[in-house]
């Protein structure tokens, strides 16, 4: 567990800080870190990264404290299909949402041609590389996550604080500003800092906006330049030491200062019921807000429907066809992309939940050593950003043993004396070379996005399987185990059947969030033979002519699949569901 980890998680992190503090002749240096302060460039996208970063999480804060509030306070009809909804922004990453955004919110798109016809005018929304629309899509696909977070915290707030403030006179937004919110405090933190992250290094979505001055981008530009230079390992480093910091400070706010020890709950809260227009209202906030979050999810199906040149400067499309459809399964990069999905997201799945299910009978049945630190390690890549370990992969496939000599530091000395001249000679020169490349002439990305896609999903499963262990009584486990059984036999016929919903259900979200990984797929996939589905929708919303039609195709044929995958893991695991999207 610990090896897929370090391999998986850790190497790649080292490796990519490594690469900016080490010089061409193998000294430690700061040089490349700080000269990034003397290019102009490196700071604009900095700057521009964090300002998009505090615009989504501030937009999404303004749009998910209200719905936690209402959800977790009062009682209204639709709650539980309100509380539903809350998760349609999660079937669609904003980097393939941005496609239909485009087409709503261009200088000729739907938003502009429903403005002409009121006579109030046209405006350019994608002007200055599409600042807003980033911040939009990325803020209505992210805000569920601070929803979630802080539902959980204001679930666990003991009433007789809030009584006691209105029994002083407080008024309702005076106990919402001096009490609740303080008390609440480590969701609405953890949220905001996973949001915030996020955001922070999004690739897809400015790539799809054509924002280039963000330094996503320009770390996914100057792939190319791994090999000969160290600009792109340092503003890795700068990415990852900046949403290093952001996470960690809002870790630390969530858990200082008032309210973090008297937060839980001595009794149950009692629901205020909301009836009339009250509980009309209560409903119409968030099915607002559900309407609002899948506009890029009905700008992409409508841009799937369009007839090629038929959604210009109108409300809808003029020309409506299913064509695209089969087309986006019979098309050469659309079909080999699928079928690539398909087996990097099986095999990804089978190796995140075996590996899922060691983990979380380490943590919950056991007393082991280094169990805190092996919770820390399953969750880490929560808090990591996706293209710091893309960019890692890409710097471990340039090291020994899939590129280069042996390292001198490694030892091998005794075994030239055993083994065969050819055999030593093989064992030095980058004996993986074949299995696993991604920069070469004949790329072969599949062990790396195998790997990188099962350590991104890992705390998915970890925690659905968690949350099984912990409500299967451990006597079943000891009474087999009593009775002679193996580990192997106990794992096998007891604990499996006992947390195979709760395992499935994981892996349900590993395999559908996998179909549509973004930063991996973008970055290790080079050629197109290996493209992911991801890589090959940004290829074709490239291509002039069906090229954004198929595109969408593909996109929503992704969106149906995630939202099954979503809808099966919510029905086994319950109000759990949740649990799992939380920081």
């Amino acid at each position: 567990m610990f090896a897929l980890l370090g391999v998986g998680l850790v190497l790649p992190i080292w490796l990519t800080v490594r690469g900016a503090l080490v010089d061409s002749a193998g000294g430690w240096t700061t040089f490349y870190l700080t000269d990034l302060w003397n290019d102009p460039g490196a700071i604009d996208g900095l700057i521009n990264s964090g300002q998009i970063a505090v615009c989504t999480t501030l937009l999404a804060l303004l749009i998910s404290i209200p719905l936690a509030i209402v959800s977790t306070r009062y009682l209204f009809p639709g709650k539980a299909l309100a509380n539903a909804l809350i998760l349609a922004p999660l079937v669609l990453p904003p980097f393939v949402g941005a496609v239909g955004m485009r087409h709503i919110m261009g200088r000729e798109g739907a938003l502009n041609a429903l403005l002409s016809s009121l006579g109030l005018g046209n405006f350019d929304f994608l002007g200055e590389g599409g600042f807003a629309a980033i911040v939009l899509v990325e803020a209505l696909h992210l805000y569920p996550i601070i929803f979630l977070n802080l539902s959980a915290a204001l679930a666990n707030i003991d009433p007789a604080a809030e009584e006691a403030a209105e029994g002083l006179g407080a008024s309702a937004f005076t106990r919402l500003r001096r009490v609740t919110i303080p008390m609440a405090k480590s969701g609405l933190f953890a949220g905001a800092a996973i949001v915030f992250v996020w955001s922070f290094t999004e690739l897809g979505t400015p790539l799809m906006f054509e924002y280039r001055r963000v330094t996503a981008v320009q770390i996914f530009d100057g792939l190319k330049d791994m090999e000969t230079s160290h600009r792109p390992y340092a503003l890795t480093v700068a990415m990852l030491a900046c949403a290093a910091a952001v996470y960690l400070t809002g870790k630390w706010l969530a858990g200082s200062g008032t309210g973090t020890v008297t937060t839980r709950a001595s009794v149950r809260r009692s629901e205020r019921p909301l009836t009339g227009a009250r509980g009309v209202l209560a409903l119409g906030l968030f099915l607002g807000v559900t309407a609002a979050a899948c506009i890029p999810h009905a700008g992409l199906l409508l841009t799937s429907l369009s007839v090629q040149g038929a959604w210009y400067g109108t409300l809808l499309p003029s020309e409506w066809t299913l064509a695209n459809f089969s087309e986006a399964l019979h098309h050469p990069l659309a079909a080999s992309s699928i079928g690539n999905s398909l087996f990097l997201s099986l095999a990804a799945t089978a190796v995140a939940m075996g590996a899922g299910l060691l983990a979380a009978r380490l943590l919950v049945r056991t007393r082991l050593p280094g169990r805190q630190l092996l919770d820390v390690l399953c969750m880490l890549p929560i808090a990591v950003p996706g293209l710091v370990l893309a960019f890692g992969y890409v710097a471990l496939s340039l090291c020994w043993p899939f590129s280069g000599e042996l390292p001198d530091w490694v030892v091998l000395k005794p075994l030239a004396w055993i083994l065969p001249t050819a055999w030593f000679d093989w064992l030095k020169s980058a004996p993986l070379a074949p299995i696993g490349n991604i920069l070469g002439v004949e790329p072969n990305p599949f062990p790396f996005l195998i790997l990188a896609y099962a350590v991104r999903r890992l705390p998915y499963v970890v925690r659905a399987t968690v949350a099984g262990l912990e409500q299967t009584p451990v006597e079943l486990e000891e009474a087999g185990a009593s009775a002679g059984a193996s580990r192997n036999l106990v794992l096998r016929r007891i604990v499996i059947p006992l947390v195979a919903a709760n395992l499935v259900a994981g892996g349900l979200l590993a395999f559908s969030f996998s179909m549509l990984e973004v930063s991996d797929s973008l970055v290790l996939a080079q050629r197109e033979n290996d493209y992911p589905v991801t890589k090959a929708i940004y290829t074709l919303t490239e291509r002039l002519g069906d090229g954004p039609a198929l595109a969408s195709a593909m996109g929503v044929w992704a969106m149906a699949l995630l939202a099954v995958a979503l809808l099966g893991a919510s029905a086994i695991l319950g109000k759990r569901m949740g649990a799992v999207f939380r920081a």
